[in-house]
Formats: C-alpha cells, sequence, structure tokens
C-alpha cells in the first residue's frame, strides 16, 4: 500500500448541503426555510423552553425538594471488589484504590461495603467502613482503620478557605499577607 493509494472509507465523507445554489440544487429560493415567519429570519426562532408566551412547562411544574449543599457523599467501594484487586499483606487507602480503578474520584471520602466475601489479609485505611466489611476484614487476618473525614469547602464559605489558607502557611493567611 502506498500513500496515494489511501482513501477514507466508502461513505465516511459526505459533500456538504449548499444550499441557496438555485431551484435546481432543491435547496434554492428559501434555502430550506420555508416562506417568511419568526423562523425564516436571520437568527430567528426562540430559546429552548419557549411556548410562545404560554407559561412554560418547567414553571408550571410544582417545586419540590432541595438540595443539601452540606451533604456528604462518598464513593462506595465494596469488600468483593477489594478481593479482586489487591493481594494479602497490601495496605488498602485512598491513593492505592484510585490507581487500582475501582474509582476516579474520591468525593468526600471512601466508604468500604460488606458485598462479597474476604480471603485476603489487608490493611484497610478510609474514611468510612461498614460493621460487616469491618468484620470480614478482621475475620481475614486484616486491619480495618477509619481515618478522620476530610475538610469541606462549600461553595461561597471564603472563610473556612483562608483559615485552611492561613494554618497550611504557618499562620500567614493570603488576606493577611504584608507587603514589602
Amino acid at each position: 500500500m502506498k500513500l496515494h493509494e489511501l482513501s477514507p472509507a466508502k461513505g465516511s465523507n459526505r459533500e456538504s448541503k449548499r444550499i441557496g445554489r438555485g431551484h435546481g440544487s432543491g435547496w434554492g429560493k428559501t434555502s430550506g426555510k420555508g416562506h417568511k415567519g419568526q423562523w425564516a429570519r436571520a437568527g430567528g426562532g426562540v430559546r429552548p423552553g419557549f411556548e410562545g408566551g404560554q407559561t412554560s412547562l418547567a414553571r408550571r411544574m410544582p417545586k419540590r425538594g432541595f438540595n443539601n449543599v452540606f451533604k456528604t457523599e462518598y464513593a462506595i467501594v465494596n469488600i468483593r471488589d477489594l478481593e479482586k484487586r489487591f493481594e494479602s499483606g497490601d495496605v488498602v487507602d485512598e491513593q492505592a484504590i484510585i490507581a487500582s480503578g475501582l474509582i476516579k474520584k474520591p468525593l468526600d471520602g471512601i466508604k468500604v461495603l460488606g458485598m462479597g466475601d474476604l480471603t485476603k489479609k489487608l490493611n484497610v485505611k478510609v474514611t468510612k467502613i461498614s460493621e460487616s466489611a469491618k468484620q470480614k476484614i478482621q475475620g481475614a487476618g486484616g486491619q480495618a482503620e477509619e481515618l478522620p473525614e476530610k475538610a469541606k469547602f462549600l461553595p461561597n464559605n471564603q472563610n473556612a478557605r483562608n483559615r485552611a489558607e492561613k494554618a497550611k502557611n504557618g499562620g500567614v493567611g493570603s488576606v493577611a499577607k504584608s507587603k514589602k
């Protein structure tokens, strides 16, 4: 095979629809937009969900519930997953679980649940462990340790961010830095 013999797969490249190029093309005169009206104009049309001034469906529906910004959401891992991905004697922590591909994001922490059986001796160090999972880990000769929960930064909690940065910089916050 040579470079000049290469060509795209049949049907993968379609020619563009050239509108407004005469009535013989089938897309001449009004260019597929019909006669006059809002949709025929340049930039015409209405936004998604607009119903011509009638109260839209989204506004006719009753409001229900709320989103709790304080909720704690854990990434869930089961005992059976640990059995498949880890060897006996391994330390199972946040980095190890992410590296094994069991989860992508730890969210507010990782919780190990007790679905499945465990035969390997594992040292599990995560944010939360259910009672059944703890019993299975200890029953296999391993250790189950719950770590303290991470500090949460809420949507507009600037004070918490300043305190965290001040603690990280040894008492000098980003706001209180002196200019020299």
